[in-house]
């Protein structure tokens, strides 16, 4: 299947919030949210109906376009970033192929020398289109506000982007995802209680421990792989990590600056783990303790050994790290 095409460059600029900030505009709350364009510029396009998973998606395509080195955002940095926000969402529509849409796409787009992230970036026509098409599909299915699977069907629906052609190619098909994504709202809606709109998710701990445990799973996978780049997406986006000095990074987009550096040991031919503990906490909480073993490079030196304690939270409908702190262990 051909994916090749060039697309023009519109003139409308994003410099989106950055998404630790993006939760001072709850769009669930009901108050207005600033526009990420610039004024003067250009402010067609408004996001005071964009949940903050929503915004975090335009952020990270403004992200993922600066790291390939594009002057504009296109529709695959936008799938890219969808991939990135919302992996329950993605999993849950069994299209969950970052990495395999990553090398698809690295095979066809050319990477640049990386722009930096404060320069002003527009939207290519077609990812203007799915931006637009993202509140048609928002008010097709008679939603406030327009969520992360509105703009997957947005995606869908401008088939010769690069980005449909991918998810195409995966399976993916537009009315099928909406009838799921309408199934799931009706449901949403019927499990609430009437004095209280938050939907009624789990029952007991067993749910709570199957979903939590499915996520570290795939996070720990990725780690022994050195998927560095798809790890920072595991955070919550005030989430922290603590090195095995007490060094500490906060927040989701300081995570991913590091995480190459943070994450490579655990990457190595000579490492290995396994589940020490787990525990589900309070609040849809959950608190697992793993043990990494470096087995020795030679036969004079020891292995080391390091915990590594991660905190969960159960959040925007996906299980995030909150805290994941790495802690030497002393062998006797």
């Amino acid at each position: 299947m051909d994916f090749t095409s060039v697309l023009e460059p519109v003139d409308i600029f994003i410099t989106p919030p950055h998404p630790c900030c993006a939760g001072a505009h709850q769009a669930d709350s009901g108050s207005a949210v600033a526009p990420v364009a610039n004024a003067g510029i250009n402010s067609r396009i408004m996001f005071e109906r964009y949940t903050e998973k929503a915004r975090r998606v335009i952020f990270f395509a403004r992200y993922e376009a600066s790291q390939y080195g594009s002057t504009y955002i296109d529709t695959e940095h936008i799938l890219l970033a969808l991939l990135r926000e919302d992996r329950v969402l993605m999993r849950h529509l069994h299209l969950d192929f970052a990495g395999e849409i990553r090398d698809e796409i690295d095979k066809v787009v050319r990477r640049g020398e990386r722009v930096s992230t404060s320069v002003e970036m527009p939207l290519s026509a077609d990812s203007k289109k799915i931006l637009q098409r993202a509140a048609e599909e928002a008010d097709r299915l008679a939603d406030r506000h327009i969520d992360t699977q509105h703009i997957l069907l947005g995606i869908l629906r401008v088939e010769k982007s690069l980005a449909a052609k991918l998810l195409l190619a995966k399976g993916a098909k537009a009315d099928t995802i909406r009838l799921q994504v309408a199934q799931g709202a009706a449901s949403a809606r019927a499990s609430t209680k009437p004095s209280d709109a938050t939907p009624i998710t789990w029952v007991g701990t067993g749910a709570v421990t199957t979903g939590a445990l499915t996520t570290l799973d795939q996070f720990l996978g990725l780690l022994k792989r050195g998927a560095a780049d798809q790890l920072a997406g595991f955070f919550d986006h005030k989430g922290q990590f603590i090195d095995s000095s007490g060094k500490r990074w906060i927040g989701r987009a300081e995570i991913e600056r590091g995480a190459e550096t943070l994450l490579a040991p655990f990457a190595k031919k000579n490492a290995s783990f396994r589940l020490e503990d787990t525990t589900a906490g309070p609040s849809h909480t959950f608190v697992a303790s793993v043990l990494w073993e470096f087995a020795a490079a030679s036969v004079d030196r020891s292995k080391s050994v390091l915990r590594m304690s991660l905190v969960l939270a159960w959040a925007d409908e996906q299980w995030t790290i909150v805290l994941l702190q790495v802690t030497p262990v002393t062998l006797s």
